[in-house]
């Protein structure tokens, strides 16, 4: 059974930084396409960045502040967060496709259960 799942989130000041975890079980996820998108209350879920075939995609929003990496020896996958600001608060969501990278969240067959990111101004 495959299964994501997320650590690291937490309660930051603006302008501080968190690594979330995603580490991945039930097969060899080192050929997939790893991702991470939010969902802010009310608002859709939203992509934030990807990992596939080497080479990394990010949000607008992001870039610059947000950094994705993967181990594929541990099957984990790594976003880290600089410079964060309040509109950055979210649930993150970890998530894996057999295909090469897009941003749209139905196209990602596997998600982790979310890690809450909470920033106060």
């Amino acid at each position: 059974q495959v299964q994501l799942v997320e650590s690291g989130g937490g309660l930051v000041q603006a302008g501080g930084s968190l690594r979330l975890s995603c580490a991945a079980s039930g097969r060899t996820f080192s050929s997939y396409t790893m991702a991470w998108f939010r969902q802010a209350p009310g608002k859709e879920r939203e992509f934030v960045a990807a990992r596939s075939g080497g080479r990394t995609y990010y949000a607008d929003s992001v870039k610059g502040r947000f950094t994705i990496s993967r181990d594929n020896a541990k099957d984990t996958v790594y976003l880290q967060i600089n410079s964060l600001k309040p509109e950055d608060t979210a649930v993150y969501y970890c998530a894996a496709s057999n295909n090469y990278y897009t941003s749209y969240p139905r196209n990602y067959d596997h998600w982790g259960q979310g890690t809450q990111v909470t920033v106060s101004s």
